[in-house]
């Protein structure tokens, strides 16, 4: 498992540059207004896995939030400073995160968890889970068919691991979510699951 983390990494760190240019600036416009709509101005939002930073961390920025990224790549946390220097920027590997539990009011995670192996997602989201205020958001894309293995991506050999869209629903309720939003985003000729949930208040 750590060999396909390192793999991941040595292949984001390759190709930072080119993978920025290729990124559709508008692709998940949609999905961050489901989340930004339930915040509050200021929001304390940690973004998983947060890449160079464009466009969602930008976005969130421009929208008055306060931003948190964390990525594996040094390459790819180097464009982010660069790109939105008023946010923070953290080279973590995201099962690794030391942040303390209630830190954030949201945490976004694009294209990211099916980088890890599948048999930690679920480690992961209760994680996340720990890292939300009462009333936090989670979006999230997910695998929406179960695969596993890797192939080629931005010039470079890429790993995948990833349950379907009817046990990753499961996993983000067995986490302690509500889901609030899902759809399958199939913008680019890929087909990701999208989740929005929330951590459900203290009653």
């Amino acid at each position: 498992m750590d060999n396909m983390k390192q793999l991941v990494k040595s292949a984001y760190n390759r190709c930072a540059g080119r993978y920025g240019l290729e990124r559709d600036v508008f692709k998940n416009k949609k999905q961050l207004d489901w989340l930004i709509k339930r915040l509050a101005p200021g929001a304390k939002i940690l973004d998983i896995g947060c890449g160079a930073g464009v466009p969602v961390d930008k976005y969130l920025v421009e929208k008055g939030h306060l931003v948190t990224g964390v990525d594996i790549s040094e390459k790819q946390v180097e464009l982010a400073r660069k790109n939105i220097p008023k946010a923070s920027f953290l080279v973590k590997e995201m099962t690794e995160m030391g942040f303390e539990d209630g830190s954030f009011d949201a945490v976004v995670s694009f294209y990211a968890i099916f980088h890890i192996p599948r048999e930690e997602h679920f480690g992961l989201l209760r994680k996340i889970n720990f890292l939300l205020k009462p009333g936090g958001r989670l979006l999230i894309t997910m695998g929406n068919e179960e695969w596993e293995g890797s192939e080629q991506f931005c010039g470079v050999e890429m790993y995948w691991s990833h349950y379907g869209k009817d046990k990753n629903l499961e996993l983000v309720k067995e986490a302690g979510f509500r889901i609030e939003e899902s759809e399958v985003d199939d913008s680019g000729g890929e087909h990701h699951l999208v989740v929005l949930a929330k951590k459900p208040p203290i009653t």
